[in-house]
């Protein structure tokens, strides 16, 4: 292989999760899409495999198909769909291996040369997809999969887990339990991985901490350059903090939802949806300051970002990354979050934030940033600063094109000293 020609040329690179938009439900699938599309922006040929058949075993609305997110030229969906339907992921999750997906990956694999494949969110595809294929192999860790049967490392729906018990969590959460993991499964099917990337310090120092032995890559997820305009009209009529993601318990916007309670000066917008949202509609119940606006489209999601005194992350589990915090940043707005995780981790890289440990600390907080013009704005430009530096899509592709020159580069040295 000569090195110069291989990695000045475009890569052909396949995106191997379960979930992708718009057959997804989180985070993850939308971070794959823009991976992707950055990618193909960049002049390289991509295709995507994800599971359909997983999204409609767990209650996917397919009705939502017709608002796909676009994709750029030069990207090539394959939906994995079989005639066992739902019974395919599910024996996927009881096994870790690929029923009735095999042979169509492995055909889209051997038809197209890829010279990366890079896997995301493989839950219901399994670990032994880890070792289809010949090609540089990444794979990224949106949530704590490789090292959590729960994805989160929340224990009991109550707590962040710091000493596992696995099979009792599973059962208690309503999961089957994982028997592939009482095997050596994934570590023998990660050997055929050439570089973990994690998008926070945090995450890498938790997965090495529960013994995954692979080489690690820190490359922070992004967010795209922004393309709408910004408007004149604001969406809502009072001084408002916004806070978005799925409602549910771990998430903590309970703990927001408290502040605002006694707290009337501003008001408390909330999007999402989610398995806790009833509950959080509850407590809301006769707050007139406190709004639901449910799943919104990322066009109004900028629209609330950018008029929002600030944004809270008010999360208890270990997030991965702090995808809202960064996305504040880019509409030069603050955050307020719980110091846990990797949310900590971003708000003192910018110090675009204030950080709080309990409920008082997070409510003092509210009350600053509302009332000080000058903390605010300080805040605010210094997290816009540090998007620009650390979270943009060009700095992201300068990091993973650069992680797969230096594979290419040691498999090279390998090649020749093999000979």
């Amino acid at each position: 292989m000569n090195l110069t020609t291989e990695t000045q040329k475009p890569l052909r690179i396949c995106m191997i999760t379960t979930f992708y938009p718009p057959y997804n439900f989180g985070g993850d699938g939308i971070q794959v899409w823009r991976m992707t599309n950055a990618l193909a922006r960049a002049g390289h040929t991509v295709h995507v495999i994800h599971s359909v058949d997983a999204f409609s075993a767990l209650g996917g609305e397919t009705s939502r198909v017709s608002n796909a997110s676009k994709n750029e030229p030069g990207v090539s969906i394959h939906p994995l769909q079989s005639r066992a339907g739902m019974l395919s992921p599910l024996l996927t999750q009881q096994t870790g291996f690929p029923f009735f997906k095999s042979d169509q990956i492995q055909e889209i694999l051997g038809k197209h040369h890829f010279d990366v494949i890079h896997y995301h969110n493989i839950s219901l595809i399994g670990p032994a997809v880890l070792k289809l294929g010949n090609a540089i192999k990444l794979y990224t860790t949106h949530e704590h999969w490789l090292i959590c049967p729960m994805h989160v490392l929340w224990k009991f729906n109550r707590e962040v887990c710091k000493h596992p018990t696995c099979l009792p969590c599973q059962i208690a959460g309503k999961r089957p339990p994982q028997w592939w993991r009482y095997t050596s499964l994934l570590e023998k099917s990660l050997r055929h991985v050439d570089c973990i990337i994690a998008p926070s310090r945090f995450t890498l120092m938790k997965h090495q901490e529960a013994g995954i032995n692979r080489p690690f890559e820190y490359i922070p997820h992004f967010v795209p350059d922004r393309t709408t305009p910004e408007r004149t009209e604001p969406p809502h009529s009072r001084p408002y903090f916004f806070c978005a993601g799925r409602l549910e318990k771990l998430k903590g916007f309970q703990n927001a939802i408290k502040v605002f309670k006694t707290f009337r000066d501003t008001d408390l917008l909330i999007a999402g949806a989610g398995d806790y949202e009833n509950e959080l509609r509850t407590m809301a119940t006769g707050l007139s300051n406190v709004r639901f606006l449910g799943k919104i489209s990322a066009e109004d999601m900028d629209t609330f970002y950018e008029r929002a005194l600030g944004v809270i992350v008010p999360s208890l589990c270990y997030e991965v990354f702090g995808l809202v915090i960064v996305e504040a940043f880019q509409h030069r707005v603050p955050a307020i979050a719980h110091d846990l995780g990797a949310l900590g981790e971003i708000v003192r890289q910018s110090n675009g934030g204030l950080l709080y440990t309990t409920s008082e600390e997070l409510e003092s907080h509210v009350k600053s940033i509302t009332a000080d013009v000058n903390l605010r704005s300080r805040l605010a430009e210094n997290g816009y600063q540090s998007y620009l530096k650390f979270w943009t899509e060009k700095t992201y592709l300068e990091k993973y094109l650069s992680l797969v020159q230096r594979i290419l580069h040691r498999k090279e040295i390998e090649d020749v000293s093999n000979l």
